[in-house]
């Protein structure tokens, strides 16, 4: 089994409620990334500007340290995360050996209403033309599994669960 997963993909495909049931399932700690973006992150994506490289990279090296810890301490764990680039899931998979990938696709239209219809959230839904625009779906040479995130978060959990007992 992967000691630790990354639940990725663009806002809205739902990294958050699948990672989280995900972690209560393996019973393992669960980290939600966007609550360790920096200040000035979240003030610029709430003033609707997207990140780039730079803005991002502080934040890939918190999320990594967690990763660490987290493989480090044999306790493992679930992170929801964009994970966005290849070079960004590089980083996170360097960060600790058994870093396995749960890529959430999902269509733009999906993504679009469930961003329109979030609250109290800093990522507004024009931004998601620059998530798409630097979305690189998982490589087959990438540790992972790509589902479809339009579907139930029960269901998606269960194929995760699935494919990680197959591959041990």
């Amino acid at each position: 089994m992967p000691s630790v997963v990354v639940v990725m993909g663009v806002s809205g495909s739902g990294k958050s409620t699948v990672g989280g049931l995900l972690a209560q399932r393996l019973k393992v700690p669960f980290l939600e990334a966007d609550d360790v973006h920096p200040a000035a992150n979240r003030a610029k994506m709430a003033a609707g500007r997207p990140l780039d490289d730079e803005d991002r990279r502080p934040w890939l090296l918190s999320v990594a340290g967690w990763i660490r810890r987290a493989t480090d301490d044999g306790q493992g764990g679930v992170v929801a995360c964009s994970a966005l680039k290849h070079e960004y899931r590089d980083l996170l998979r360097q960060a600790g050996a058994g870093v396995w990938f749960l890529y959430l696709a999902l269509d733009r239209a999906t993504a679009d209403r469930r961003v329109a219809g979030r609250v109290d959230h800093f990522m507004p839904a024009r931004l998601l033309d620059s998530q798409y625009g630097a979305l690189e779906p998982l490589r087959p040479d990438e540790p992972g599994l790509t589902v479809d995130a339009a579907a139930a978060p029960e269901t998606i959990v269960d194929e995760a669960l699935r494919t990680m007992r197959e591959i041990g």
